[in-house]
Formats: structure tokens, sequence, C-alpha cells
């Protein structure tokens, strides 16, 4: 797959030298505040993830977020889809903004829409899935401007900092994809 270009971001596939910086977010407790990682990871974590996304279906490796910096691009985050089921073309995704300096400026909304836009048009799924904390109201309102609708909410679901959490799982079927392009 190529290149997608956004408005004001790209995707591209992860490379290597995306590690460390993926290491220094996944480090992070602002950023982790949101993903589900718990522990401290070290730099041989993320190397062993990142070998371990070349052995993936190629639908599945995961797309690094770059923005525009002058006459060059930035990486600011990654995302990716997971868990792709052929049989009833769905498949479940995910994003990670770990630039803090470039949060609350539309940019993950973007990348999802381009994801999106990626599973629908390209990969030919019907139904795209997320997961996220409750208590992640900027994520959910960004997945909202994407498309997404709340299909339900698993009660205490997760258990981070001592306490229980409820995790919503959102959506976006193709039809309603079709509807508002």
């Amino acid at each position: 797959m190529s290149i997608v270009y956004g408005e004001r971001l790209r995707l591209r596939r992860v490379e290597r030298d995306d590690v460390r910086k993926y290491h220094e977010w996944v480090n992070d407790p602002e950023v982790t505040e949101g993903l589900t990682l718990f522990l401290p990871m070290s730099i041989e974590d993320e190397e062993r993830w990142y070998q371990n996304t070349l052995s993936r279906d190629m639908q599945e490796r995961p797309f690094s977020i770059e923005v525009r910096s002058g006459d060059d691009w930035r990486l600011i985050g990654n995302c990716s889809f997971f868990g792709i089921e052929r049989e009833v073309r769905c498949g479940e995704i995910g994003i990670m903004i770990g630039d803090k300096s470039m949060w609350n400026q539309g940019l993950g909304t973007e990348a999802m829409i381009l994801l999106l836009r990626i599973g629908f048009e390209t990969l030919n799924l019907n139904r795209m899935f997320l997961r996220v904390y409750s208590d992640n109201l900027r994520a959910v309102r960004s997945y909202e401007k994407a498309g997404f609708v709340l299909e339900g909410t698993l009660r205490q679901a997760v258990y981070k900092k001592g306490r229980y959490g409820d995790l919503h799982i959102m959506s976006v079927l193709r039809s309603e994809w079709d509807k508002g392009k």
C-alpha cells in the first residue's frame, strides 16, 4: 500500500527508525493514559513489537502518522487495523497520537478518517470498531467526529491506577460511511 495523504497529514508504513520515538511515547504517563499499556516498556520491548509487526498480514501492519513540517514530515503517532475477520468483513482499529504538542488540533480525527477510508474503500470492510475508556472524553469526541457511534459499554471492564472503569465500544458501518461521503 502506498502512502495515504489527508489534508494535513499522511499515513505511511512504520519503519525501524520510528521505534525510538514510539518508545519515548509509550513510557509517557500522559500519552498512555488512554491506552491499554500499564507497565513501562524497554527499547527491546518496542523493537520486539516492531519485529512482530513484520510477520502480520499486510492489512494489519501499523501506519505511522506524520504531519507536514516545512518541506518535511514529522512523526506524531501511529494507527492500525487488527483482528480483521474476513468472513464478516469486520476489523478493530486503534490510534496513538504520541506527540502531545499535536493534541487538540483534530489530527487524531483526520487520521481516523483516513483509516476508515482505507478500511472501507481498499480493504472492503463492512464494519470497523474500537474500544475507548469511557472517561477519555477527548478521544470519544474525536471518534464521534470521524463518524463512530456508541454501540455499548462494558461496565468495569478495565482496571487502571487502582480502580475499575468502563469501556465503550464504538463503530462505523460501511452504509454510514457511504452516506457521509
